[in-house]
This record gives C-alpha cells, sequence and structure tokens, in this order.
C-alpha cells in the first residue's frame, strides 16, 4: 500500500499523544442485535491457545519471507511457499491466477463464501533496518538491478494470513461455508487484484460474499485496531506524460522546441487544478515524482518524460483530476508550439470503501476481543491518501472491510515522542514493525472477522441471502 498520511492525525494521537483522545473517534454504539458476535471466553481462550502454538511458525514464516523479498509478479518463490502452506491445511489450491497468484478454497458445508486476501509483493527500496535478517535481495525492474525489501509490510500480512487460516482449520465446528483465501501479487503497481479477477478468480472458483483484508500499521501501537467507515483508502492514479518537442544545439534554442521548458511550465501549471479548480474542501493530489529529459547540457531534447501520482476519495474530484491533468498537459504543448503529448495511463484503482454492514457484523467480535484498542472511525472522517488495488472487489460488488493493525512498540513509540521525532512507517527503509505481536493480532483479527461471518448465527447466514438477492446472484 501507498504510504498513509491522511488519517496522521489519528495515528499521530497514538504515536506522539494521549491514546484516549483517539479514543473520541469512536461513533455511538450500533442499535442493531449484534449479540451474537460478541466473543465468549471459552472461544477467545480457543483462538488464543491456537494462535500461540503457531507463533514460533508463523514468525520463522515471517522471517523467511522478509529475507527473500520479491517484486511485483515476480513473485515465484513466496507464491510457492504460500500454496504449500495451505495445501498442507487442506485447502484445495491453484497457482499461478492472474501471473502469480494464489487461490486456495476450504469447504465446510454449506454457508457464506468469504474471500481473505493478502499481497505477497514487496518494493523496490533498500532495507535499512538493523535486523538480523533484514533483506539484501536484488532483483531486475524494467531492465534495472534494485535492492528489494518488504517495507511496507506484506512479510507480516502473508504471515498472519496463514496464520489466521491455521486456525480457522483448527476450529472448523464453530464454522460453516466457504473460505476463499488469496495470496495476490503486484499490489504496489496496483495492478494484481485486476489481473487474479481477469484470470477469472469469480468464475473459476466460489464468488465471494464477502471480502476481507488487512494492513499492518506503522506509528499505531501493538493492540490497535481501526475501523474505519466508508472510505479508508484513496483512488490512484499513475500517468506518464512525454512532452514532444524538437531537439537543437543548446547555444540555438530558436531552432528546438525545448521539451524541458514545456515540462517546467506544466509542473507548476498543473497545481492550478488543485488550488484553483478542485473545491478546496475535498481532498486531491497531484504529484510529479519524476522528470526526466536530456543527457549532457549542450543539447535541447527531443522529449521529456513525466510521471505523476493522482489521489482522491470521490469519483467526482478523481474525473475533475485526471481531465485537468490531460487540458494542462495539451494547453503547454500548445502554447509551445509543439506536437500533442502522449499520455499514457500506467495504473489506477479506485477508493477502497468499507461496507457500513459488513463493518457492523465483525465490530462486536473485534471490540470484544481487542476491548480499546478497536478504534472506530466514522465516515465524516477523511481516509488515508494511500491507496490500495483491493477495492477491485468491492466494485464487483463484494461487500469488503479492511482493517488497520497496529505494528509498534509503545514503548518505542514513546522513545520517539521524547526524541521529537516521527517512527518509521510503511515504506520508510528503516520500518521495522514488531512483527510477532503483529501476526499474532492480525491473524486474531482475521479469524474473530470470518466467525463474525460465517459463524452459525442465523443473522449472519441472512445477511449473506439478502446480499446474493441484492446482487442477483
Amino acid at each position: 500500500m501507498k504510504r498513509f498520511s491522511a488519517i496522521a492525525a489519528l495515528t499521530l494521537l497514538w504515536a506522539t499523544g494521549d491514546p484516549a483522545q483517539a479514543m473520541a473517534f469512536q461513533p455511538s454504539p450500533r442499535t442493531s442485535d449484534q449479540s451474537a458476535n460478541v466473543v465468549g471466553v471459552a472461544e477467545k481462550v480457543a483462538v488464543d491457545h491456537i494462535l500461540d502454538e503457531k507463533l514460533d511458525g508463523l514468525e520463522a514464516l515471517y522471517r523467511d519471507l522478509h529475507q527473500h523479498p520479491e517484486l511485483g509478479f515476480q513473485e515465484h518463490r513466496t507464491a510457492r511457499l504460500l500454496a504449500r502452506r495451505m495445501r498442507t491445511l487442506g485447502f484445495e489450491v491453484t497457482e499461478n491466477v492472474g501471473k502469480t497468484g494464489v487461490v486456495a478454497i476450504y469447504r465446510n458445508g454449506p454457508g457464506p463464501v468469504t474471500l481473505v486476501r493478502t499481497e505477497m509483493d514487496a518494493l523496490p527500496m533498500e532495507e535499512k533496518t538493523s535486523l538480523s535478517f533484514a533483506s539484501r535481495a536484488h532483483a531486475l525492474l524494467d531492465g534495472k538491478r534494485t535492492f528489494v525489501a518488504h517495507s511496507c509490510g506484506h512479510d507480516v500480512h502473508m504471515a498472519w494470513w496463514v496464520g489466521a487460516a491455521e486456525v480457522l482449520v483448527a476450529l472448523k465446528q464453530q464454522w460453516r461455508g466457504t473460505l476463499l483465501f488469496i495470496a495476490q501479487p503486484a499490489e504496489e503497481s496496483l495492478g494484481g487484484a485486476r489481473a487474479m479477477l481477469n484470470d477469472g478468480l469469480l468464475t473459476r472458483f466460489p464468488k465471494p460474499d464477502f471480502a476481507l483484508a488487512a494492513h499492518v500499521g506503522g506509528g499505531m501501537p501493538l493492540g490497535s485496531v481501526v475501523m474505519k467507515e466508508g472510505v479508508i483508502l484513496s483512488a490512484s492514479d499513475a500517468l506518464e506524460i512525454i512532452f514532444n518537442g524538437r531537439g537543437a544545439h543548446g547555444s540555438a534554442p530558436s531552432s528546438a522546441i525545448d521539451p524541458i521548458v514545456m515540462g517546467a511550465h506544466f509542473v507548476s501549471d498543473v497545481q492550478t487544478v488543485i488550488s484553483r479548480q478542485k473545491d478546496a474542501a475535498t481532498f486531491g493530489v497531484i504529484t510529479v515524482g519524476a522528470f526526466q529529459a536530456g543527457s549532457v547540457a549542450n543539447i535541447i531534447p527531443d522529449t521529456a518524460t513525466l510521471r505523476l501520482s493522482l489521489r482522491s476519495f470521490t469519483p467526482e474530484v478523481r474525473s475533475l483530476l485526471l481531465n485537468g491533468v490531460e487540458k494542462t498537459a495539451y494547453g503547454v504543448s500548445m502554447m509551445a508550439g509543439a506536437p500533442a503529448p502522449t499520455i499514457t495511463r500506467l495504473n489506477g484503482s479506485a477508493a477502497t470503501q468499507n461496507d457500513s454492514e459488513l463493518m457492523a457484523r465483525i465490530a462486536p467480535a473485534l471490540k470484544s476481543a481487542f476491548g480499546q484498542g478497536v478504534i472506530s472511525i466514522p465516515a465524516s472522517v477523511p481516509g488515508f491518501s494511500g491507496s490500495e488495488d483491493f477495492s477491485e472487489f468491492a466494485a464487483k460488488g463484494i461487500p469488503s472491510a479492511y482493517l488497520m493493525i497496529g505494528s509498534d512498540q509503545p514503548e518505542a513509540l514513546a522513545a520517539y515522542k521524547a526524541k521529537g521525532i516521527a517512527p518509521p512507517t510503511n515504506h520508510s527503509p528503516l520500518y521495522a514493525p514488531a512483527a510477532r505481536p503483529a501476526i499474532r493480532n492480525g491473524a486474531a483479527a482475521l479469524v474473530w472477522s470470518v466467525l463474525s461471518l460465517n459463524g452459525a448465527s442465523p443473522p449472519i447466514n441472512e445477511l449473506a441471502a439478502k446480499r446474493k438477492v441484492r446482487c442477483g446472484l
């Protein structure tokens, strides 16, 4: 997932302020009947016992994955490792779905089909932690050799994904239905979910009634679970713009149509889409992250290549940004007397939204299990500015819930606070979550969510039935 910032106020309250203030984000208690989903003492003891038994193995899996990260659509070793673990648990496993994706199915009688997703890919960056098992892996990206590191936390996600599967298989008498565990490639490039969908995820395998995912959150204390209603993550669009000019000698700029000047005008002009076209009360970001042109000082090049990242929460603002960028690029080229620019949409994904009914269903069990660690945030509070392609599943009509799981020791956060600096978070080369307890908490959160949906309680099965009627299934 792209780096978080929009709910920075919340995470900073945890990291540098009073946790009680963070709890102020909790909305009023719901009035619907959710008593059937409250965790019983015996159930919690059973889940805790299984997790305690499995935790050493899950931590070993995490360390293995951490030392052997792989980039998007290159996760061959990772996929084989996860597929083998799921087969050992009794899942029906299909590999190479959407290139390197894994689909694991566990059938346990009639009932809802619940999708549980993890991501597999790592980032093209050098890890700079002091961990004894730090990654020194390399890979090729666009023909260039690069370091690779799990600095977003997907190694933690894969470990808790396996852990949740282990617990649910051990407790299969406590639930009914079908588990659809998927290990998705290429989340960082926002292409993996779509690749799996295009490869028949919803036609070759049971159609999910619900979709669950969780992400480890840097700067959040262990034991915290964020439940954000409405939009939790922004839409993301990546664009490449090539300004097409005419090259010339650096001493004769009048003979050229300078693409560097066009690009420079564009970099400043495009921000007026944010400051003069977008409503000031709405969220939208346009970032020019790369500007590549020329090779030496005395040659004006033929082209300049810019790469952009756009973020938004609503379809209306998303459309405004895309149109504004395109119009600005064409306008700059026209003013320079240059050919039209070449604009390519590299990738994109809609905003990730949490389904209100689904969140209401899983909330009581999570609050029973994690107590005051659950931070409920209403839809009126803006989401994170980071992005995810988990939204692709909701776009197919699958009610979805995306949780944030705290990953930092409170003592470590207090130490950063005392120094007056922010803790390393996701995508930082220094990010080193407290993996063992985070894995345990993430697995528990997924288990309680699945048990809330696939348990024997009649209201849960009625919810799934209502969804099927609504979606015409």
